[in-house]
């Protein structure tokens, strides 16, 4: 029998409790015309009649697909100790460290999240994660704006668009001026001399510049000089990193941002519908303040026993309400668990043949590819483990006809970057495998 949680008898026992004489006087402020006239919904099933019924659909499912798809997230090998360790219960449940002296586990963990994560970028402090990559973007560039107290921010357009759409919504109403940097052109992403120039134009109202590395082409490149073109207006250097190819190439810190975000997913978090997942964000000492969030100290209680404390609270939503730097007073404590637990099993050098071994596959991918007549690499620029290819034909009837062959060929750049419609953007980890490569070549060969 199908399973209903309230008896007649619950169900008057709270109409009572609310004063409400039935349900259609419960809704009464509901107006009729608002109310749906039905919801469609079948005959109620037994438990075990549910079961089966999806059981026939999960049996319905091909092979799992061949996929190069990215555009910033990445289908990387996780370590089966980290969903072992991260489903414990003293961690899946334990994520709300308002009271530290009950919350010490849960306060460590963040404490030792945001220590991995400031070698890793090379920065000073971070907090304990923010909701996804694009909010952490955004949280910046309002970092940005507290800190030199101008309004402009300029973005290239080299920064993942998901992430650019979300920088422009959330900030629509408040009193921000976004201007984009356009590419250059496709053959050279990194547009430093459109940068410096807008820079230039910008100079007296410039808060920030944001470039992202790789950029959502997968190009690779030092923008150590944007950085310090960008100290030189009085203004901060944001920087969007892939948090693997952190290990092998120049750090943010290293090339002098001021604040570093990433979306966290490549650490230890699997593909899922698009999440959860965690974004990143770290920054230097001088603007550590206007960080917005939960960042966890270290201390020592009067008896000299060491303990862990969420500091800085001041800035906090449920502290200082209007004048808190955020409405963030909350993190995606789970998520950065998996990525803490993922940096450790991984360690330096594993991270470090991770990202190599997933820039070798995509070089062999590479090369398959553009040995098809009519492909060729979209730009020349050294990449990571992502890259761009042109295609005679629109890449998306090739992503269509690839998929019924189970291959998840890659993401059209034509929705995102008018004038790419024959573009493809392909990504590659070290879990894809040579067979992959050549299957994908194979059928693209075919498609187009």
């Amino acid at each position: 029998m199908p399973f209903i949680p309230h008896s007649p008898a619950d169900t008057k026992a709270m109409l009572n409790t609310v004063g409400a004489e039935s349900l259609d006087a419960l809704f009464s402020a509901i107006p009729a015309t608002m109310r749906p006239k039905s919801f469609n919904l079948p005959e109620g099933l037994s438990e075990y009649e549910v079961c089966d019924y999806f059981e026939k659909i999960a049996a319905l499912n091909t092979a799992k697909p061949a996929s190069f798809l990215g555009g910033g997230v990445y289908a990387h090998s996780i370590p089966k100790a980290v969903d072992a360790l991260t489903s414990r219960g003293e961690f899946y449940t334990a994520y709300t460290p308002y009271q530290p002296e009950a919350s010490q586990g849960t306060l460590q963990a963040i404490y030792e999240y945001q220590t991995a994560v400031c070698r890793l970028l090379d920065m000073d402090a971070t907090n304990a994660s923010v909701y996804d990559g694009g909010s952490a973007l955004f949280e910046a560039a309002m970092m940005a704006v507290r800190c030199t107290k101008r309004d402009t921010i300029l973005v290239d357009e080299g920064v993942n668009p998901l992430h650019r759409t979300m920088l422009d919504t959330l900030s629509a109403n408040l009193p921000v001026n976004i201007v984009s940097v356009p590419l250059a052109s496709p053959s050279a992403p990194a547009n430093m001399e459109a940068l410096a120039k807008a820079m230039e134009q910008h100079s007296a109202t410039l808060a920030a510049v944001v470039v992202q590395n790789p950029t959502f082409l997968g190009t690779v490149a030092d923008y150590s000089a944007i950085a310090a073109k960008a100290h030189e207006h009085k203004a901060l250097a944001i920087f969007s990193v892939n948090p693997v190819m952190q290990a092998v190439v120049k750090t943010a810190g290293e090339c002098g941002a001021d604040i570093t975000v990433a979306e966290g997913q490549s650490l230890g978090l699997p593909l899922s519908f698009g999440g959860p997942y965690l974004g990143i964000l770290a920054c230097k000492l001088p603007v550590l303040r206007q960080m917005p969030g939960r960042i966890v100290g270290k201390t020592r209680d009067k008896t000299g026993k060491t303990g862990y404390v969420l500091t800085l609270q001041a800035r906090e939503q449920h502290i200082r309400r209007a004048k808190a730097t955020s409405n963030i007073c909350s993190n995606q404590a789970l998520c950065a668990l998996r990525s803490l637990v993922y940096l450790c099993l991984r360690g330096p050098e594993g991270l470090a043949r991770t990202a190599a071994l997933s820039m070798q596959r995509a070089r062999e991918c590479a090369a398959a590819l553009t040995a098809l007549p009519g492909v060729a690499m979209l730009n020349d620029a050294p990449f990571a483990y992502e890259f761009a290819v042109t295609l005679p034909v629109a890449a998306d009837s090739v992503v269509k006809k690839l998929a019924e062959k189970n291959i998840l060929a890659g993401l059209p750049l034509g929705g995102w970057y008018p004038g790419l419609e024959k573009s493809l953007l392909v990504a590659c980890t070290e879990t894809t495998t040579p067979q992959e490569i050549a299957d994908l070549a194979a059928a693209l060969g075919g498609a187009v």
